[in-house]
């Protein structure tokens, strides 16, 4: 499935490359930082990406971690997955945090989280006075690995 999206550059993102997959079968799009900056162990920070995006109706945007700089540096999303609603449409920025024990640089051009664009169902809540059983039940947190 294809789903158009609407991208518009902004001046200080001109010269950075779109949203792209790493291979054909990737399922999130890499996403470039437009600045520079150093965070800091510990330290949480938005990064712009230089575009703004305009969803179709019943589609959000998820920004997600890349798992190398996770892996290699604790670079991460403090809010994986962070959500884009179809109706901003402001300037997408990244929302990373530094977990590692080292500085870590973030360079302009550098690919720094993936977005994936999915359908959102809608959803119409029914109130009832009770829900219908199933096996496992009200059983949570871990009743599922006995």
């Amino acid at each position: 499935m294809r789903v158009e999206v609407l991208l518009a550059r902004l001046p200080h993102g001109e010269d950075l490359p779109l949203p792209s997959a790493a291979t054909p079968g990737s399922a999130g799009l890499d996403l470039a930082s437009a600045e520079d900056g150093v965070l800091a162990p510990m330290e949480r920070r938005l990064f712009a990406t230089g575009f703004a995006i305009a969803l179709p109706e019943g589609y959000e945007c998820q920004l997600r971690p890349r798992s190398g700089l996770a892996l290699r540096h604790g670079i991460t999303l403090p809010n994986s997955p962070a959500t884009i609603d179809s109706d901003y449409r402001g300037e997408l920025k990244v929302a990373l945090v530094n977990l590692g024990a080292e500085p870590f640089a973030v360079t302009r051009g550098m690919r720094i989280a993936q977005m994936v664009v999915a359908p959102v169902a809608s959803v119409q809540f029914l109130t009832v006075r009770e829900l219908p059983a199933t096996g496992r039940g009200a059983g949570g947190f871990g009743s599922t690995g006995r």
